[in-house]
């Protein structure tokens, strides 16, 4: 067989022999950029893949962004703020476990 096997990259059928390259970068969407597109969908009537096409990403996208949306609320998690603990607090538990080596 005339048929070379190679492992050599081949060029594309370019009569230059050149290659055609194309760039793609992978984008970083912020948080509050995720939730804007978001509120966007909920908008009665709107077309999913019209607000996917104005941002250009895909439909399948922003099904994944909704989903890990709704997997963190479903999770339950609130911030919560620690108040620093006075000691009237630390001196109002009289009714505490009290244990053998303690001084009645």
């Amino acid at each position: 067989m005339d048929i070379e096997q190679s492992n050599e990259p081949r060029m594309s059928g370019r009569g230059d022999g050149g290659a055609l390259v194309r760039v793609e970068r992978r984008r970083n969407w912020s948080d509050e950029e995720k939730l804007a597109i978001l509120k966007e969908t909920t908008v009665p009537g709107v077309v999913i893949s019209a607000v996917a096409r104005r941002h250009g990403i895909g439909t399948g996208q922003l099904y994944t962004w909704r989903k890990q949306l709704l997997r963190g609320a479903m999770a339950g998690f609130v911030p919560v703020e620690l108040a620093s603990s006075s000691p009237s607090a630390k001196a109002g538990n009289q009714g505490g476990l009290r244990f053998a080596d303690d001084a009645a």
